[in-house]
């Protein structure tokens, strides 16, 4: 059986179903026990796949049925177990989920025209969808959850491959690095909160807090939406910006105040329970050719200080970088290409280019001078960069890739298991496929030897 369960990822997490059509002239094209999938719904996930740039296939209509099959069958089986997911999980979903089609359509406007309806009209029709996507996810991970691989069947897995079949590894590198921001004075971010604190002011007097959301914040992921940042809880958001969330009423509009991101303020919409619905206006502080200068300075001093051993790369790391991932992990970055678990090897081709540039002509062990960089947020800042290790081009061998051949071997283990509860469930499942499809060979281990 193809792998074809993973249903989290790939076309469906990008675009969901949008159901405009009227049902009533609609084709069914599968019935699954009491579900049905729909021509609109199987065409429109396809509108959505050539949107992602790809190139005209038929045949890719035979894949997308295949993934909403595989729902419909999740579902099917977890409304018989009881797995649901609560309300507020479908609706952060939502928000989600459109606060980045907004951010790759360009904005609410063109996504909009893209979708020829309105946002909320097209988070309407998807939250079914949404939910449905949910729970066939959580029923496959219940149907997982106890999958694991002893230290033997890894040794198993690796001898079953031939000497000749054995996977290339490319350049892999060991890279720890001590991230660094320069802190703007008090009258440095004065200005800045100013600024907000007159587009407060207009919005008490009454000026329409979405459309300056809009035109004045400097969040991409939300102004286009007027700030709207759909449902969270107390652990989504940072602590500052959750204790006003969850202190104003709805309707209320909060101070000026700062968080890592910048100054803000925001607006609750609406309280339900344990989750708040808020929209907020960002102006991020600008650095200045002085704040560069100091952190330079500063950056220059730790580098000494390692170089000079009073300070080990570790202890630095913790102390200095605003990398939260890696502070924490003695500066080590950390990688995962969604197959192998995170691991501190990062292969060439993974490394952002400029970190490459300076490590491409360093020794292993040693650590780089203070270099200025500008992250994919637009901050600029300076890091300091260790060369732990360079691992060769090399055949895959068990010494020194454990662990990918341990998270493969148990991703077979896991498709093995999943195939398993596939093919009991599809033969005692009423399974129909309109003719149209009949080609699809994917298809056919749908409807061999299924309950009729």
């Amino acid at each position: 059986m193809k792998k074809f369960l993973f249903i989290a990822g790939g076309l469906i997490c990008l675009f969901l179903n949008v159901q405009a059509q009227k049902k009533n002239i609609d084709k069914v094209v599968s019935v699954l026990g009491n579900n049905i999938i729909l021509a609109s719904e199987l065409n429109q996930q396809y509108v959505m796949y050539l949107n992602q740039g790809n190139p005209p296939d038929e045949k890719v209509k035979c894949y997308i049925l295949q993934q909403m099959l595989v729902q419909k069958l999740l579902k099917q089986q977890a409304e018989i177990d009881s797995v649901y997911v609560e309300d507020d999980q479908v609706d952060n979903e939502v928000d989600r989920r459109m606060r980045y089609q907004i951010q790759r359509a360009g904005g609410q406007d063109r996504l909009e025209t893209f979708l020829n309806r309105s946002v909320l009209q097209y988070k309407d029709e998807i939250r079914p969808d949404v939910r449905d996507q949910l729970i066939a996810n959580k029923m496959q991970g219940k149907i997982t959850e106890n999958v694991y691989v002893t230290p033997i069947e890894v040794k198993k897995y690796f001898e079953s491959y031939s000497k000749d079949s054995l996977p290339d590894i490319n350049t892999e590198y060991e890279i720890g690095e001590i991230v660094m921001h320069p802190e703007l004075t008090k009258a440095e971010k004065q200005r800045y909160y100013d600024k907000l604190d007159a587009i407060r002011l207009r919005v008490k007097s009454g000026e329409d807090f979405g459309f300056l959301a809009k035109t004045y914040s400097e969040d991409p992921g939300s102004a286009a939406d007027g700030g709207d940042l759909g449902f969270f809880d107390r652990t989504v958001m940072a602590k500052e910006f959750t204790a006003w969330a969850f202190k104003l009423k709805a309707g209320e509009v909060s101070p000026v105040f700062e968080t890592e991101f910048g100054y803000h303020i925001l607006q609750v919409i609406e309280r339900r329970g344990e989750q708040v619905h808020a929209r907020h206006i960002l102006v991020r502080p600008q650095t200045t050719p002085q704040s560069m200068e100091r952190l330079k300075l500063h950056a220059d001093s730790i580098y000494k200080n390692i170089t000079d051993k009073k300070l080990p790369f570790s202890t630095a790391a913790s102390l200095y970088s605003s990398d939260k991932e890696s502070k924490y992990n003695g500066g080590m970055k950390l990688f995962s290409d969604n197959v192998t678990a995170r691991t501190t090897y990062i292969p060439a081709d993974k490394i952002e280019p400029g970190d490459f540039l300076v490590i491409d002509t360093m020794k292993v062990g040693s650590v780089s001078r203070p270099v200025p960089f500008t992250g994919q947020d637009g901050k600029e800042g300076y890091k300091i960069i260790l060369l732990k290790s360079k691992i060769p081009p090399h055949k895959g061998n068990l010494e020194q890739d454990y662990a990918k051949f341990k998270e493969r071997a148990q991703e077979e283990k896991m498709d093995k298991v999943l195939s398993e509860w596939f093919e009991k469930r599809r033969e005692n499942t009423y399974i129909k496929i309109d003719d149209e499809f009949t080609d699809c060979s994917d298809l056919k281990i749908w409807t061999k030897g299924a309950a009729k």
